[in-house]
């Protein structure tokens, strides 16, 4: 197989794709982290899966980005900065979550109880080093890049516009989690799944469609 930029830029669509797929999969049912399930199998799968999430969807984005570098403009590169820095944090959590906490859990329970309750939005009520600080630049990097790089892909007319709207609102959607405590706080990822999905679905068709022939400029009589 030759690779090309074609086949790269479509590959990156459908990584998107399924990035956005398990994004929205893995929220479902998903059970309360705490440090007993952080030593069964059903918790090793599902962070699993977000490390796959986290890799596959910096691989998707990364390609929006290099499809439409001119279009996108200064802020197109702000927003994947951001978008890609929340990625690179999300992808070192998990594998701190998947190779680090089920060892603690037995010994330290207490330190994983922390570390679980700031993962989700909540407070530690010990020492969790910069565990706290790491976790708050994740949910800047994740609102600020999709706000942005949302806002880029619209300006630049060239996937569907439709999931650029849905990415930006989605992701600012989430400052609402702690006014909003009755509902549960996985439902704000959907949106930015399904956002994934849209936008790489149209980077994947955008690369299928062939390019409209070129009229020569002699008229034959």
């Amino acid at each position: 197989m030759t690779v090309s930029t074609t086949t790269l830029t479509r590959a990156a669509g459908l990584a998107a794709v399924v990035a956005g797929l398990l994004f929205v999969a893995v929220q479902i049912n998903h059970p309360h982290l705490d440090p007993t399930f952080v030593t069964t199998t059903g918790y090793a799968v599902r962070e699993t899966v977000k490390l796959v999430f986290a890799a596959l969807a910096l691989a998707g984005t990364t390609g929006m980005y290099l499809s439409q570098v001119k279009q996108t403009g200064v802020l197109g590169l702000l927003g994947y900065l951001l978008f890609g820095v929340n990625f690179l944090i999300v992808l070192s959590i998990q594998i701190v979550g998947l190779g680090v906490l089920p060892v603690l859990a037995r010994s330290e329970p207490g330190y994983v109880a922390d570390v679980l309750a700031v993962a989700t939005g909540g407070h530690a009520t010990g020492d969790i080093g910069l565990l706290q600080t790491v976790n708050m630049v994740a949910g800047v990097s994740y609102i600020g890049g999709g706000l942005l790089f949302g806002i880029a892909l619209f300006r630049a007319r060239v996937l569907a516009r439709w999931a650029c709207v849905v990415l930006a609102a989605g992701t600012v959607a989430s400052l609402a989690i702690p006014l909003l405590p009755q509902l549960n706080f996985r439902l704000f990822a959907v949106p930015t799944g399904v956002a994934l999905i849209g936008l790489g679905y149209s980077l994947w068709r955008l690369q299928r469609t062939p390019a409209a022939p070129r009229l020569d400029a002699t008229v034959v009589a």
